[in-house]
């Protein structure tokens, strides 16, 4: 390995004010995100807006490094990942077995199995990295936003940072793409095109439908995704909607709405389906990474040797891991809390004459399905995006797996009202193992910005410790009071105002039809499953003939994710696409240029949104109203509909036509 270019000592990067700036950040977006995850089924991604407001303000304290934003955004983007804890633990509530959260047995599961995910994706980092081509979207679009904002970019820096142009690129994404989200807020423009219907006639018809989400944070992504991806999810959406939700609806026909009864059925059916091909994509992308996860290991351990025997100057800083040595007694420190709290909760369950299998059976599966889907969250998040990265899934399969455990071991031995108490049980495992996916998850996509800034690994992954330590400490303050105030739907005694927590709701009905044998959730898994193999056929197919893919986990997410998702992700492939076809008729230097600026573009439409998404649930949680700034009613809902779809297309053609022409200069 050649040696760094510069001393780790030398280069600015964990500093006591980016350390106090990111911890601000942190808790700010952590309290944004668990209210906005609760009410609309997704969270957002920090990284973008914590890196932007980060070089604003240590631009204006001065003498700032890309390294030290870095650091920022790393602490930061923990908000938008550990958060996603809000997928299980409202759970708890509605199966009635809590009243409340805990303030320190919910902060502990966040603790010990996010810093435990941070020690999992350490090995990975070479393999899903350094020594990959994914293409980690938002990584990419954070990496290319610090380097313009610190003028440290090494790509056509001639003809793209010269100027300012990449930064012209940047605010200018940002700023339109901000605009468009506060006409949106006031409800002149609407936020989605919605339509479902019957097929057929009669109030019993099968059902269909779509919600394209006008949104452009979801547009850029599709721009920073790609063609294949894209493709591959519109894919996946048509085998949700065009086949699997007529299906389904046709099998359990019902009168009423054909909103509810179509979204009802997705829910009920067709996730299920999607969780089924996600499982057999994700054991086929284990496969393929065994070899270069155990390179990973290797690389891994060899750098730690050397730095053992006074070698350390000869790795690379960019290459230097917190030494593995320290990986495994950090481990050590999150498994031994972990296996306390399985034992109490237990215990706490009416289970103690079976503590100590439940507590071995968990701890297994927290070690080792912890690692495997780490393992596959980290190449979701490098196929789509952290954010993208459909955790929920992971959290299907885990408790289905925590919940077939019980069923085999101790079910039998326990009179039936317990049930409840072994559905309570499934729950806490995978509440701890869901924390160590999306923290590695996450790690793995700052770990890739950190590649493209010039970043040491070691600092970041100490960083991700930092930030994972303080979104915990808001996480079950924030959901305490968001249960107090509207309670969770389907919870004993929730109102009509109960916030739907739709992902909680799904994964705590798995855990009580595997407990209960209800084999129809089985049965469905296992059509998902079929599907599943059928993609990484035709993938395998392609691979050796033709330069079209169809990435299976890419399919099945489209299955599995709700429409407002992936419509809109399909459309920025698609135009991201065009824009390059356009710009590779240039000469080579200017096509390339355009290609960046195009990137940044899509990364500033990202930037745009994420910041006043921000905001605006900040006010929605204030006000208590889904449109604080609106100023026109429901009855303006078609006009809003055709004025915000043709705007739409008007600003996404100006703006990369805009580009094209700053590129030419």
């Amino acid at each position: 390995m050649k040696k760094s270019s510069g001393s780790a000592s030398a280069l600015k990067e964990i500093t006591v004010r980016g350390v106090i700036i990111g911890i601000a950040l942190t808790l700010l977006f952590t309290a944004a995100n668990v209210y906005f995850g609760l009410k609309a089924g997704l969270t957002f991604s920090t990284s973008i807006p914590a890196v932007v407001i980060s070089m604003a303000l240590l631009r204006w304290l001065g003498n700032s490094t890309a390294q030290e934003n870095n650091i920022v955004q790393t602490i930061a983007s923990t908000a938008g990942t550990l958060s996603s804890i809000i997928f299980v633990l409202p759970g708890f509530i509605m199966i009635g077995w809590w009243t409340g959260f805990p303030y320190w047995e919910s902060t502990a599961i966040c603790v010990t199995g996010g810093i435990l995910g941070v020690m999992y994706s350490i090995p990975l980092r070479r393999a899903l990295v350094t020594e990959s081509d994914l293409p980690y979207p938002e990584g990419t679009a954070c990496a290319e936003v610090i380097k313009v904002g610190s003028g440290s970019s090494s790509k056509a820096k001639d003809s793209v940072e010269s100027g300012g142009k990449g930064l012209k690129a940047v605010l200018m994404g940002s700023l339109v793409s901000a605009l468009f989200l506060v006409v949106v807020q006031t409800r002149l423009f609407a936020s989605d095109v919605v339509r479902f219907f019957r097929l057929g006639n009669g109030d019993d018809a099968p059902a269909s439908g779509f919600d394209f989400a006008l949104s452009t944070a979801l547009f850029g992504i599709g721009h920073l995704v790609g063609i294949t991806v894209g493709i591959a999810m519109f894919v996946g959406a048509l085998i949700g909607w065009a086949w699997g939700v007529p299906h389904f609806s046709a099998l359990h026909p019902a009168a009423g709405d054909a909103t509810g009864f179509a979204l009802g059925t997705w829910s009920h059916y067709v996730r299920f389906v999607g969780a089924g091909a996600i499982a057999v994509s994700a054991i086929w992308t284990l496969i393929k990474l065994v070899k270069p996860v155990i390179g990973g290991l290797k690389s891994a351990m060899a750098s730690s040797k050397a730095r053992k025997t006074g070698k350390g100057d000869t790795l690379a800083r960019t290459e230097l891991d917190i030494p593995v040595d320290q990986v495994g007694i950090v481990s050590l420190l999150c498994i031994l809390p972990i296996a306390w709290l399985l034992w109490n909760f237990a215990n706490g369950a009416g289970l103690g004459e079976h503590a100590l299998l439940l507590t071995i059976g968990g701890i297994v599966v927290v070690v080792v399905v912890g690692f495997l889907v780490s393992t596959v969250c980290g190449y979701m998040a490098g196929l789509i995006g952290a954010s993208n990265s459909p955790l929920s899934g992971i959290g299907i399969l885990v408790v289905a797996i925590t919940a077939m455990f019980l069923v085999l071991t101790v079910k039998s031995s326990l009179p039936p009202e317990m049930g409840k108490a072994l559905v309570a049980y499934a729950l806490f495992v995978t509440a701890v193992v869901f924390n160590v996916a999306a923290i590695a998850n996450n790690n793995l996509q700052d770990l890739k910005t950190g590649q493209l800034v010039d970043a040491t690994p070691a600092k970041q992954q100490w960083a991700l410790v930092i930030g994972v330590v303080a979104s915990a400490l808001v996480i079950a303050p924030v959901l305490d009071l968001v249960n107090k105030a509207y309670g969770f739907l389907g919870a004993p005694g929730a109102g009509i105002h109960a916030l739907p927590a739709p992902q909680a709701g799904l994964i705590s009905a798995l855990a009580q039809s595997v407990i209960e044998v209800d084999l129809e959730k089985w049965k469905l898994m296992g059509i998902g499953a079929g599907i599943g193999v059928a993609c990484i056929v035709v993938d395998l197919v392609l691979s050796k003939t033709s330069k079209l893919r169809l990435p299976p986990l890419a399919v099945g997410l489209g299955i599995y994710l709700p429409t407002q998702s992936t419509l809109m992700v399909t459309v920025g492939a698609v135009v991201g696409w065009w824009f390059e076809k356009r710009a590779d008729r240039l000469s080579k230097p200017k096509a390339e240029a355009t290609k960046q600026l195009g990137t940044l573009l899509a990364s500033g439409l990202i930037v745009g949104e994420s910041i006043l998404g921000v905001v605006f649930t900040a006010l929605v949680v204030f006000t208590e109203k889904p449109f604080p700034i609106g100023v026109v009613g429901d009855d303006f809902a078609i006009p809003g509909l055709w004025i915000g779809g043709i705007a739409f297309a008007i600003m996404v053609y100006l703006l990369y036509r805009w580009t094209e022409k700053l590129a030419a200069k």
